[in-house]
C-alpha cells in the first residue's frame, strides 16, 4: 500500500485549527505546540481529517508524544503502510524488512532496539545502504535536503522502526545470548548462582557436613539434640514473624497524590517470559491489552524462545497491536525464566518495568498505582510487588492450601517486611522495577530459578528497598500434586541457591545489611529449608514420646527432653494454626467459602513441602540449573469493573469453574 490508499476521511478544508480545546474538563492542556501543528499539516497531506488529527493533537499533548506516535499507537493505520506512504514522499525505495546478514553486529547497535532510527546495511557487490526511519515532524526537512543532494537518494532506503529491530535481534542473537548467560558472572561473581559453591565455601560446607557426621557417630545423642534445640528456635522464630504478621495490619506510610491531569506518564515497560504458553497466549494479549495506560506509552515485550514453534504460532495467529513486541531467545542452557528476561532487558524502553507470567490476570489499574508509590517514594524504593490472589481454590484441596499460603504471603508477610524496611524476598511475578536501578543491579541471574527472591534480596543488599501495592493480580494454582510438587522443588532449589550465594561473605553481608536484617534473612530463607526438611522428623519425635508418656506417663521423658516436646507441639500445631489463620485472615467471605474445609489438610500439606525441599537438595546437585515447567491453561475472562486503586485485594471469587471478576 502507497499514499493513494490512505482514505481521506474529511472535510475538504486542509487548515489545521491553531488549537484544540479539550474534551475532558479534568485534563485541561496548554497550546498546542509548533512541532505538533507541523506533524498535523504532514497528516493532511497524507489524507487524514481534521477530526482525528484534533484527537491525536489533544493526546499528543496529554501524553507529551507525537501525533505519529498516537496514530501508530492507536492502530489507525499500520506501520508499513504509513512508512511506505513516507518514501513515496520522498522518492525513496521501502524496505518492509531488512535481511539480517547486511548488518553488522557493531558495538552499541543494541541502541536502536530501544530507538530504531537508522541502520547501515552492506553488499558484497553494491555500495552500503543506510535504512531510515524518518519521523512526520522532520520528513519536510528530509525531503527538502534530498532535493539539494539528490545525490542521496542512491544511498537511502526507508524502513520501519520494527523491521529495525526485527534484524538487530537477528544479527546480533548469538552475541546477545552469550552476554546474557555470563553478564552477572562476569562482572559480579559474587551473586551469580553459576557455581553452587564459591571459594572456600565448599570447603567449609564440607567440614560442617563432616563434623556432624563424625559427632553423630561419636556421640549421637547429643549430636542429635545440638541439631533438634536449632531446628526448633528457627521454627519459633518462624511462628513469631507469622504471628506479627497475624495481629498487626502492618503498611508502610504511602502518600497518595494521585495524577495530576497535566503529569506525563512515563514509557512503561511489560515483560512476560512465555515457553509451551500456547494455550494461553490468547488470553494473555487480552489481558494485557486492557491495562490502563496510555498505549503510545506502553512498551510490551512478550518473550519466547526461538524455538517454541507453538507458543510463537499461537501468537502470530492475531494481529498483535503496535505496543506488542515478540522478543525471540535463542536456544540454549540454561533455559530458564531469568536469561529470558535478561535477553530481552536491553531492549525495554520505559522509565519502569513489570513482570507478568503468562496466566497472570492484573488488575488493570495496577501499573498506575505503582507510578504514583514510585512517584511520591524516595529513590531508593526499587521495586513494588504486588499482591497475587488464587483464583482456583476451589478446584482442589492443594489449590485451596495454596490460595491460603499466598493470601498470608502476599497480603501479610510481605506488607509487614516492607513496612519494617527489612529483607524481602519477591514474588515471581507482578514486580514493578525502576528500570534504571533493575540494570544497575545486574538484572536477573541466568542461573538462579527463584530469580525472584534472589533479585529483591541482592537490591537490599545494595542498599535500595522494596514494596508493596493494593491491587492484585489473578493466577491459578496447580490443581495437583504432580505440579505442585514440580514447581515446589524448583522453588526450594532456588531458594538453596539464594542462600548459598548471600552465604558466601556471612561477615561482609552483615556490615552490608545490618544484623537484624540478616537475622531475619535467616529465618525467611534459611530457616524456611531447615524447617521444611526436618518437619517429618519433629513429627516422629513427638509421635514417639507421646506414645512413650501414653505407657509411662510423664516421667517417660527427663526434663530436657520433655522441653522440646513441648516446644515442638507449640513449633508443630501452632504453626499450622497460624498458616491458617493468616490466611484466612487475609482473605475476604468469598475466598474463605472457596478454601471451604480443606484448610483441615494442612498437615499433609506441609508434608509435601518436606518432600518437595528434600527433592530440591538432591536436584541442586544432580541438576542445578534445570526449570521445572508448570503448565497453565487459560480461564474464564475478567468481567465486571475494575477496583478503586488503595481497595485491599478482594476479588470475587466463584464456584464451580467460573472466574474471578474485577469488583467495584
Amino acid at each position: 500500500m502507497r499514499l493513494a490508499d490512505y482514505p481521506d476521511q474529511t472535510s475538504s478544508s486542509t487548515a489545521i485549527p491553531p488549537a484544540v480545546e479539550p474534551t475532558d474538563a479534568s485534563a485541561p492542556l496548554g497550546a498546542i505546540a509548533p512541532e505538533l501543528l507541523a506533524e498535523a499539516r504532514v497528516l493532511r497531506r497524507l489524507g487524514f481529517g481534521k477530526p482525528l488529527i484534533s484527537d491525536l493533537l489533544l493526546q499528543a499533548t496529554r501524553n507529551h508524544t507525537s501525533l505519529e506516535a498516537e496514530l501508530l499507537s492507536g492502530g489507525s493505520v499500520r506501520a508499513e503502510v504509513h512508512y511506505e506512504a513516507f518514501a513515496e514522499i520522498l522518492g525513496l525505495p521501502f524496505l518492509r524488512t531488512i535481511d539480517p546478514a547486511r548488518i553488522a553486529d557493531i558495538e552499541g547497535i543494541d541502541t536502536q532496539l530501544v530507538r530504531p532510527g537508522i541502520v547501515r546495511l552492506t553488499f558484497q557487490s553494491q555500495p552500503p545502504l543506510t535504512a531510515i526511519v524518518p519521523t512526520a515532524a522532520r520528513i519536510t526537512q528530509l525531503q527538502t535536503t534530498l532535493e539539494r543532494f539528490p545525490m542521496l537518494r542512491s544511498r537511502l532506503a526507508v524502513t520501519t522502526p520494527q523491521a529495525i529491530r526485527d534484524a538487530i535481534w537477528s544479527a546480533g542473537a548469538t552475541r546477545r545470548a552469550r552476554e546474557t548467560t555470563r553478564q552477572l558472572f562476569d562482572t559480579a561473581p559474587e551473586h551469580s548462582a553459576r557455581l553452587t559453591f564459591w571459594g572456600r565455601q565448599g570447603f567449609y560446607t564440607g567440614v560442617s557436613i563432616s563434623t556432624a557426621l563424625f559427632a553423630t557417630a561419636v556421640a549421637p545423642l547429643i549430636a542429635i539434640a545440638v541439631l533438634h534445640v536449632i531446628v526448633s528456635l528457627f521454627f519459633l522464630s518462624t511462628l513469631v514473624i507469622r504471628l506479627s504478621a497475624l495481629f498487626g495490619r502492618h503498611r508502610a506510610a504511602r502518600a497518595r497524590r494521585g495524577a495530576a491531569p497535566c503529569e506525563v506518564r512515563p514509557v512503561y515497560s511489560v515483560f512476560v517470559a512465555l515457553y509451551r504458553e500456547a494455550d494461553v497466549a490468547d488470553q494473555l494479549v487480552g489481558v494485557l491489552e486492557r491495562l490502563e495506560w496510555p498505549r503510545s506509552r506502553l512498551d510490551i515485550k512478550l518473550i519466547c524462545e526461538a524455538d517454541d514453534a507453538a507458543t510463537l504460532a499461537a501468537l502470530r495467529r492475531r494481529p498483535l497491536p503496535p505496543q506488542f513486541e515478540i522478543v525471540m531467545v535463542p536456544p540454549g542452557l540454561p533455559r530458564t525464566k531469568p536469561k529470558a528476561l535478561s535477553y530481552a532487558l536491553p531492549a525495554a524502553r520505559g522509565e519502569f518495568l513489570v513482570i507478568y507470567d503468562a496466566e497472570d490476570r492484573p488488575h488493570p489499574g495496577q501499573l498506575t498505582e505503582a507510578w504514583e508509590r514510585f512517584r511520591s517514594a524516595p529513590a531508593e524504593l526499587a521495586c513494588l510487588q504486588a499482591p497475587l490472589v488464587i483464583s482456583n481454590a476451589h478446584a482442589s484441596w492443594i489449590s485451596a492450601l495454596f490460595a491460603l499460603e499466598y493470601a498470608a504471603l502476599f497480603r501479610r508477610l510481605l506488607p509487614l517486611l516492607a513496612a519494617k524496611r527489612l529483607p524481602m524476598p519477591l514474588g515471581g511475578t507482578s514486580n514493578h522495577f525502576r528500570t534504571a536501578v533493575l540494570r544497575r543491579c545486574g538484572g536477573w541471574d541466568p542461573h538462579n530459578v527463584t530469580e525472584d527472591a534472589d533479585l529483591g534480596l541482592r537490591l537490599y543488599r545494595m542498599g535500595y528497598t522494596s514494596g508493596t501495592l493494593d491491587l492484585p493480580t489473578l493466577e491459578d494454582a496447580p490443581e495437583n500434586v504432580r505440579t505442585w510438587l514440580g514447581q515446589r522443588t524448583r522453588w526450594f532449589k532456588g531458594w538453596l541457591q539464594t542462600w548459598l550465594v548471600l552465604m558466601r561473605q556471612p561477615v561482609r553481608l552483615i556490615r552490608e545489611i545490618g544484623v537484624v536484617p540478616f537475622a531475619v534473612f535467616q529465618v525467611l530463607i534459611g530457616g524456611l529449608l531447615l524447617s521444611s526438611l526436618t518437619h517429618p522428623l519433629l513429627i516422629a519425635y513427638v509421635g514417639h514420646v507421646a506414645w512413650r508418656m501414653m505407657g509411662d506417663g510423664p516421667y517417660a521423658a527427663d526434663a530436657f527432653h520433655l522441653t522440646l516436646f513441648v516446644i515442638d507441639i507449640v513449633n508443630i500445631f501452632g504453626s499450622y494454626a497460624v498458616f491458617i489463620a493468616l490466611g484466612r485472615a487475609a482473605m475476604g467471605q468469598h475466598e474463605r467459602t472457596a478454601v471451604g474445609w480443606r484448610w483441615g489438610l494442612v498437615a499433609p500439606y506441609w508434608m509435601l513441602i518436606s518432600l518437595a525441599a528434600w527433592r530440591a537438595v538432591a536436584e541442586l546437585r544432580n541438576n542445578p540449573f534445570f526449570w521445572n515447567k508448570t503448565a497453565h491453561r487459560p480461564t474464564a475472562p475478567l468481567t465486571g469493573a475494575p477496583s478503586r486503586p488503595g481497595r485491599a485485594p478482594d476479588p470475587s471469587a466463584a464456584t464451580g469453574g467460573e472466574e474471578h471478576a474485577w469488583s467495584g
